[in-house]
């Protein structure tokens, strides 16, 4: 991932070192595992886990030479060792070491995103209760619809936030593996207690079976997750890009003192964040994709799937990363215009209370069909010709047949809207907490 969209933690997990690291954990927590079976002398074992080192230049000098990273690894660390050099990766084929360093360095990984997720998911709780009963207009088809609060808002994307964290729980579990199993998976050159014994000490599950490779439907369950709560981000980023629209002006992404807007409009203040977290949704995409092509490998394994998981695993979760940062800073520094929000309430002139008045009219003796056309002409001429509606349908004395003055107050009360609130809130967060 390019240095801009990139963690100073995930590019710890990611690195180079970090990966020769787990390679040589691996490596050496089977020759552990090889030693309580009796094969490898314990005085070997010691001076393996004294001695063995590598330097990560000399690696790529040596894989120069023969054109496989695994055996540059071993040779390079084989020769920072001396007679006991000869346990280093035995029994072993080149994806036991691979695959169960992934599996390990890719449980680092997901510790760093989910922490961040639940901080996420605590800034967007917090937005909701601070606007709980803060009236906005609703919107369907882009259009006013009828009234709703802010914190509703937020608690929507409060819970597709805990679905997400849920997904990814269950999803990364199933990618933090690990096998030793051998050239095909039949445990032919290594017993299964090597394997359960180096997963157990790398803190990761040990796989039932497996062929020379994890299966690859794991990789693409998980960045099923990661698309799906980058597209929750999207989504969210999508509505704050449209209420940050001059028209709506209903909340405004945080703008420090120094920040520029536009290079040639000095006034301008764009919703750069959320724009920056759609494309990036888009791209997490992309990698799900690839995923996904990578479950169809050969028999018991190809590489086809290699290259792209080089890409695609540090990529994925370094930019869900920042993603998930980027955003909560949003969150935590949205600037809410309530006094907007009431504003464009009434923007219409009042006609978003017609559902109100059309129940109203229905519970009062009409027919839903009747009370439907008498309403629509009324609340359409106030709309089109910016005419109050509560005034005109208090002249109509089609409309006054059937409603008293109380119930025409009542049916203009944005009280009304607002009753069932507290309910939704405990249901809410009550029900994931």
């Amino acid at each position: 991932m390019i240095k801009r969209y990139s963690t100073k933690e995930m590019e710890h997990v990611w690195s180079e070192q970090a990966k020769f690291d787990a390679w040589l954990n691996v490596e050496l927590l089977a020759m552990q595992a090889w030693q309580k079976l009796g094969v490898v002398p314990l005085e070997d074992v010691v001076k393996a886990m004294e001695n063995a080192s590598f330097d990560i230049e000399r690696i790529y000098e040596i894989e120069e030479e023969t054109k496989h990273d695994v055996i540059a690894f071993t040779r390079a660390v084989s020769e920072s060792l001396e007679d006991e050099r000869k346990w280093v990766h035995y029994g072993l084929t080149s994806t036991d070491v691979v695959d169960t360093a992934n599996g390990f360095i890719m449980k680092q990984a997901n510790d760093l995103i989910e922490d961040a997720m639940i901080e996420l998911i605590k800034s967007v709780e917090k937005l909701a209760f601070n606007y709980q009963y803060t009236p906005c207009i609703g919107r369907t088809h882009g259009i006013h619809a009828e009234i709703t609060t802010f914190g509703l808002k937020a608690s929507l994307w409060y819970e597709e936030l805990v679905r997400d964290l849920v997904r990814f729980k269950a999803a990364r579990k199933n990618i933090e593996i690990g096998k030793v199993s051998g050239a095909v998976g039949t445990f032919g050159n290594t017993p299964p207690f090597v394997q359960d014994f180096v997963c157990e000490q790398l803190g990761i599950e040990s796989a039932n079976i497996s062929t020379q490779v994890i299966q690859r439907d794991r990789h693409a369950e998980y960045m099923s997750a990661l698309s799906l709560a980058g597209s929750t981000i999207e989504r969210i980023a999508t509505e704050i890009r449209h209420l940050q629209r001059t028209e709506v002006n209903e909340v405004r992404e945080g703008f420090s003192s120094k920040q520029k807007g536009s290079s040639a409009m000095p006034h301008k203040r764009n919703p750069i964040s959320c724009e920056n977290m759609c494309g990036c949704s888009r791209v997490l995409r992309g990698y799900m994709v690839t995923s996904f092509e990578n479950i169809n490998l050969w028999h018991e394994r190809d590489i086809s799937h290699s290259s792209s998981e080089r890409i695609i695993l540090p990529d994925a979760t370094t930019l869900f990363h920042y993603m998930l940062k980027r955003f909560k800073g949003v969150i935590d520094n949205l600037e809410v215009d309530e006094v907007q929000m009431l504003n464009n309430i009434y923007f219409t002139n009042k006609a978003v209370f017609s559902g109100q008045i059309l129940n109203r009219l229905v519970a009062n003796g009409l027919s839903r069909e009747q009370a439907y056309d008498l309403i629509q002409p009324i609340a359409l001429n106030s709309y089109k010709n910016k005419l109050d509606f509560e005034v005109l349908l208090e002249k109509d004395e089609n409309v006054m047949e059937h409603l008293s003055q109380e119930d025409l107050k009542e049916c203009f009360d944005i009280k009304h809207h607002l009753k069932e609130v507290d309910t939704i809130f405990r249901r809410v967060f009550t029900n994931f907490k």
